[in-house]
């Protein structure tokens, strides 16, 4: 019988709408108030990874998000359970990510009492989240699911937060599912194509940054050829390396923590800057120094998907409110001029990236971080996806590794530690057959070290990459450089990672010296488990150009 024509309880309507939305694999952590809803899964061809934390489920569920373009389903119980999931729900919103989360609430009729766990999740979540919202009749779930898919992925993508009362979850409802929700596609006018087609034929030293959320594949193909006709040096905002093959002849670096001097400069330098899908909020624009406030000196093209952060913090010369994925295509419309005056200014660029990034001065101690991210570069195949949290440990990554494909990279702009494994989890469930590589810190690791019990679970081979130097390294060299000497609260006394991977029914490996690592991670690959490479480092060894040491001196010279 048609699901319009039958009586289904609320659980069974939410998930058939799933189903509809074309949802394939959802990330939760079970809980009491939504059993109506965990009931109807068992019933779907919809795939349920249980996690450990609604934290790493939520990261799962990201990113999913940023390998499909789909919002990315999570569900999580009421109170602390919605509270862990803040965390992914905070990275999402920063990181321009669609993602729906669905929490158990309360029985309509015990509402505002104070009931057990009972939270305002509008309140609580307001500030985060694109639209909250309760559902108090089942009837209005196919209603509400299409708004919250139209919503996640429409205009600047973002999180969306489904409250579900325990008592609507199991009454009965008849109403019709509701169509697959597609991504409104924003496209530029011809009146500002022609603007940029001018802009461009003025320039002498133009550059493009890519950023934000939205795009697919194709977008990016269709970028890299207009960057090809035109020879155009090309940049990365903070950790959207994967729309740009790194390895393309006008990739130029990323503008991200401890960025190429020589490419800032070359950004602060260039007469045009063509922005494409960011915001260049704090760290692209290295602390917002990159351009002035609010008019910059560069000529400023930004193109993005809301209308409102179009001139919020920048005001741009031409304004273009479009998706990446319209604007790239029409970008074939354009033709370079017979001349390009900046074929130098690309060649430098490419150059300054090469130096930079093939650059491995030696480090203190008995593993050398550069030289094991330059054989991991050779090592790595090019449709592998990297993940990491954050920490100083992800400098290295960044700075040495290079990524080929659109989703070769899943790292939170946002700064977010503990990212990196429930994201590598998440990647491996979607493509089983590529290798996942996740890096973390010691301290990052921590955050969210339990989901590698789950990737066991799942039996999901993942490789997990723990550099660790006993310290929340990062806080560690801020603190050196404000408050040289004065060691506090920022020192860690981390397990074997090594054995915690093999109690797990993983693979374990130990690297305490440089030449240790290549044979330690073969192994680690052909084990064909979740496995962890525990790397021991010198804490001094703190960037890939700098001590603790050195930072501690420069700072007491003052």
């Amino acid at each position: 019988m048609p699901h319009s024509q039958k009586s289904r309880t609320g659980g069974q309507i939410l998930v058939d709408q799933l189903s509809a939305q074309g949802v394939a694999h959802v990330f939760c952590v079970p809980g009491e108030s939504y059993l109506a809803a965990l009931d109807a899964l068992h019933d779907s061809n919809i795939a349920v990874t249980i996690c450990r934390q609604e934290a790493g489920a939520g990261m799962m569920a990201d990113a999913s998000a940023r390998l499909t373009g789909r919002p990315g389903i999570c569900f999580v119980t009421r109170g602390p359970g919605a509270m862990n999931a803040a965390h992914a729900l905070h990275i999402a919103e920063h990181d321009s990510v669609p993602l729906i989360l669905f929490v158990g609430q309360v029985e309509r009729g015990m509402r505002g009492r104070g009931a057990f766990q009972e939270m305002d999740f509008g309140a609580v979540f307001g500030s985060i989240a694109k639209y909250c919202v309760e559902i108090d009749d089942p009837a209005r779930i196919p209603e509400i699911v299409a708004r919250a898919f139209h919503v996640a992925m429409s205009g600047r993508p973002g999180p969306v937060v489904v409250s579900l009362p325990e008592d609507m979850l199991v009454e009965q409802g008849s109403v019709s599912d509701c169509a697959r929700v597609e991504r409104t596609e924003i496209s530029p006018g011809g009146i500002e194509l022609d603007k940029l087609h001018e802009l461009l034929a003025g320039a002498k030293r133009p550059i493009a940054i890519l950023g934000g959320g939205g795009w697919d594949a194709k977008a990016c193909m269709d970028f890299e050829r207009f960057a090809q006709r035109y020879d155009l040096p090309v940049v990365a905002s903070f950790r959207r390396t994967s729309l740009f093959d790194m390895e393309h002849a006008n990739y130029a670096g990323e503008l991200a923590l401890g960025a190429n001097p020589k490419l800032v400069a070359r950004v602060k330098e260039s007469d045009l800057v063509l922005l494409i899908g960011g915001r260049m909020a704090e760290v692209p624009s290295q602390s917002y120094t990159l351009f002035d406030i609010p008019i910059p000196k560069q000529a400023l093209v930004h193109v993005h998907a809301d209308a409102g952060e179009l001139g919020r913090v920048y005001h741009p010369v031409l304004a273009i409110n479009a998706t990446p994925a319209r604007f790239c295509a029409a970008l074939a419309r354009l033709e370079p001029p017979v001349e390009i005056a900046w074929r130098a200014h690309t060649a430098a660029a490419r150059r300054d990236f090469l130096a930079f990034t093939n650059a491995a001065p030696a480090m203190p101690g008995d593993v050398q971080l550069n030289e094991i991210m330059l054989w991991l570069r050779k090592r790595l195949p090019e449709d592998c996806i990297v993940t990491n949290g954050a920490g100083n440990y992800a400098i290295w990554t960044a700075r040495y590794l290079r990524i080929r494909q659109f989703g070769g990279l899943l790292a939170p702009v946002s700064g977010s530690m503990g990212y990196g494994l429930p994201a590598a989890v998440g990647a491996k469930s979607l493509h089983p057959d590529r290798m996942v590589v996740s890096f973390a810190g010691d301290g990052c690791f921590m955050m969210n070290g339990q989901e590698f019990a789950t990737a066991v679970q799942y039996n999901l081979p993942i490789v997990v990459v723990v550099i660790d130097n006993a310290m929340y390294g990062t806080v560690r060299m801020h603190q050196e450089r404000e408050y040289p000497g004065r060691v506090s609260a920022t020192l860690l006394n981390s397990p074997d990672f090594a054995a915690l991977a093999r109690a797990c029914g993983g693979h374990g490996e130990s690297v305490l010296r440089t030449e240790e690592f290549a044979p330690a991670f073969e192994r680690a690959v052909a084990s064909g488990k979740p496995a962890i490479v525990h790397v021991k480092i010198d804490r001094e060894a703190i960037t890939p150009a700098t001590t603790l040491g050195a930072i501690r001196e420069a700072a007491l010279k003052g």
